[in-house]
């Protein structure tokens, strides 16, 4: 046993430094990136904000939607041959992944998929932990089979694995373990890092070796998404903030809270509607129950299953998230995404706002 005593921060530990800045308008701000990985050669032009493979995120229609607007979409592991076949038309290869497990069945099925259609050119290879021996020996599978894609690979929290799993073949490492807003494996199991930490050690280990890393998780609000980018993520994955919207394809459901309100005479009560979408861990009961028929004897749930509000079309997230990182931009005269990072410099706090008059969340 040891214990390492120096800092390990997260988003809600750190806040920006302004600097001084030469730019007018946030419009000034250019937040498209060019990247060629370094196994497959591919180059890839977008903004690399990426909606995550969890159910009701990484949706087809999510993927229409987010790529409109240049961003990228891992689809969900459950999406058979034909389900991805019957929207293809639609999709834009440059902006979507499939993803898959490990299983000798998901190897088959992504080999089918690929199969049937060639011109896609990211695979996203995902399990919740990336430290297993037999992880890695799948990635370097993979990699033989498909020399020409992009692999993303993941998930880790530290740069030996960063490194193991570049080495192995992926192009992109995933990096987070435990701050998702629906997963509970740091309370479950005890293990995790955290995020903001993680980024910076892991694009450290990461560019070294000429690759890159995804940020998977952690994100609350658009001022989160422009921290993931200065600590050196190449890419950020949001699932929480992507979820409740129509192109999730969640349920809707519709609630009647009753409020007590004063008339002349007296209190009569008004309901309100209010709406709401489930959402979900990919490692908790309800999706294994879904996907599996059962949570098997052998493990016990990762995550925890929330009704959020509903947000209706996504494109109003996308905007607010563009505009928030555009902002940050300006604040420390980055005039491009890429020059975010140099620009950055954090400093540790104790508190983030002042939310005296924030509302109840329901």
């Amino acid at each position: 046993m040891r214990i390492e005593f120096d800092d390990k921060l997260d988003f809600s530990d750190v806040l920006i430094r302004p600097k001084r800045s030469t730019l007018q308008s946030r419009k000034e701000v250019d937040l498209s990136r060019t990247y060629t990985f370094k196994h497959s050669s591919a180059s890839w032009t977008g903004i690399p904000i990426m909606a995550s493979n969890m159910d009701g995120v990484g949706t087809l229609e999510m993927a229409k939607a987010l790529q409109t607007h240049q961003l990228f979409t891992c689809l969900v592991k459950s999406y058979t041959t034909s389900d991805i076949g019957s929207a293809f038309e639609t999709l834009n290869p440059n902006h979507f992944a499939v993803s898959t497990g490990t299983s000798k069945r998901d190897l088959e099925q992504l080999k089918e998929t690929l199969k049937n259609h060639p011109s896609i050119q990211f695979i996203c290879i995902d399990v919740a932990n990336g430290y297993s021996e037999y992880f890695g020996d799948f990635v370097e599978k993979v990699r033989g089979l498909f020399p020409n894609h992009v692999i993303i690979a993941g998930n880790v929290v530290t740069a030996d694995m960063t490194q193991e799993l570049i080495l192995r073949g992926a192009d992109i490492v995933k990096v987070g373990i435990g701050p998702g807003s629906v997963c509970t494996t740091r309370i479950q199991t005890g293990v995790g890092y955290p995020q903001l930490s993680a980024i910076i050690e892991c694009a450290d280990a990461a560019h070294g070796l000429g690759a890159h890393i995804i940020s998977d998780g952690g994100c609350t609000c658009p001022g989160d998404v422009a921290k993931a980018f200065g600590a050196g993520a190449d890419f950020v994955m949001l699932g929480g903030m992507f979820a409740g919207h129509i192109e999730g394809g969640g349920e809707v459901i519709t609630e009647y809270h009753d409020t007590m309100q004063r008339t002349k005479d007296s209190f009569e009560p008004i309901y309100k509607e209010r709406k709401f979408v489930e959402f979900y861990g990919m490692s908790s009961s309800t999706a294994m129950i879904k996907h599996h028929g059962s949570v098997a004897d052998y493990r016990s749930s990762e995550g925890r299953t929330v009704k959020i509000p509903f947000k209706g079309n996504v494109d109003v997230t996308v905007l607010d998230i563009l505009g928030g990182i555009r902002s940050t931009c300006t604040y420390v005269g980055a005039p491009t995404l890429k020059q975010l990072s140099k620009c950055t410099t954090f400093i540790k706090v104790h508190r983030q706002y002042n939310d005296v008059f924030v509302k109840e969340k329901h």
